[in-house]
């Protein structure tokens, strides 16, 4: 693996950051089953992993249109990290998608 030149802020192994690259690329090839399948792996064996949970929000707001599951992603996210502004404005975009009675 490359030399990376951000902090590892969320103490993620060596595995876990090769299976987020490899669900970012598959997302940029337009792969999106691959990447959600991964993602999904990943958020099963570790259900409170932010990056995974923003990555899950951003495929299915960004590239699937599936917002309700996108703010439910985004909520995970906010519970866990209530100050995370991203995460607070991607799912404020994608909640006026939303039919709310």
């Amino acid at each position: 693996m490359s030399e990376r030149t951000w902090e590892n802020t969320y103490d993620l192994s060596d595995t876990q950051l090769e299976d987020l690259e490899e669900a970012e690329t598959l997302m940029e090839k337009m792969d999106l089953s691959g990447a959600e399948r991964v993602l999904l792996s990943m958020l099963e064996a570790n259900p409170q992993c932010v990056p995974v949970l923003s990555n899950l929000g951003y495929l299915y707001g960004k590239h699937l249109s599936e917002f309700e599951n996108a703010v439910e992603y985004y909520d995970r996210v906010l519970e866990i990290e209530p100050d995370n502004a991203w995460a607070r404005d991607a799912r404020r975009r994608y909640s006026r998608y939303l039919n709310r009675d």
